[in-house]
């Protein structure tokens, strides 16, 4: 790759690790690339996408607050042309579908080499869809087997508060990150237990490690 392969383009880096975001920059800067902003949670992430109109977004999914999948749909209903590259540490067939049928144009799993994310960003901002290789295998071999994770049932309003509640946050700490009542929260819990099966918090987190969601 050319070291001004993205010469000139503007980029909107949104993950809550500040190091992960010099990280980033640095590679970006060095094939010429511009970062006109960083954000370290969803609603930031809107508010300076709106600010800046960047030629491509780089955000995670797991953040605080929102978190990366709401903030990529108020990103699509703010410019349903943007170019979004959504990362993630945690390798599932669940959240790149869901995050690529919202709109992303690429998904990578954070542990891609530093070239292939280099890659990704120059495909997306081209307007090509990108999804790393390990992650397009996990999806297809889900979809040729037939296996269904139950979390597919749930809809992206009620995935994204499922998200929120298996990395341990409390009903009203989701409700006010989603400006939401705690008694609408509760409801979309109730109809995620009711989906899932599930009896409690313990057994929410835990189908979210075993599906790949969380970490342990």
């Amino acid at each position: 790759m050319l070291n001004n392969a993205l010469q000139g383009v503007r980029v909107l880096l949104v993950d809550d690790h500040a190091v992960v975001r010099l990280g980033f920059r640095l590679l970006l800067e060095g094939r010429g690339a511009e970062v006109v902003g960083e954000a370290d949670c969803g609603e930031s992430a809107v508010y300076l996408y709106a600010e800046t109109s960047p030629d491509v977004v780089v955000m995670d999914v797991s953040m605080p607050g929102i978190g990366g999948l709401a903030a990529l749909e108020r990103l699509m209903v703010w410019e349903a042309k943007g170019k979004v590259l959504m990362l993630s540490a945690h390798h599932d067939e669940i959240v790149p579908v869901r995050a690529l049928k919202l709109g992303a144009r690429g998904y990578l799993c954070k542990r891609a080499s530093p070239d292939e994310f280099l890659r990704a960003v120059g495909e997306v901002v081209r307007g090509h869809r990108y999804l790393d290789a390990e992650l397009a295998q996990v999806v297809a071999l889900a979809q040729l087997s037939g296996s269904t994770n139950p979390v597919e049932a749930l809809t992206e309003k009620e995935l994204v508060v499922f998200l929120k509640l298996a990395e341990g946050s409390s009903v009203n700490d989701v409700a006010a990150a989603f400006c939401l009542s705690p008694s609408t929260v509760g409801t979309h819990l109730y109809h995620i237990k009711q989906k899932l099966n599930l009896q409690n918090a313990a057994e929410l987190t835990l189908l979210a490690v075993r599906s790949g969601l969380i970490e342990s």
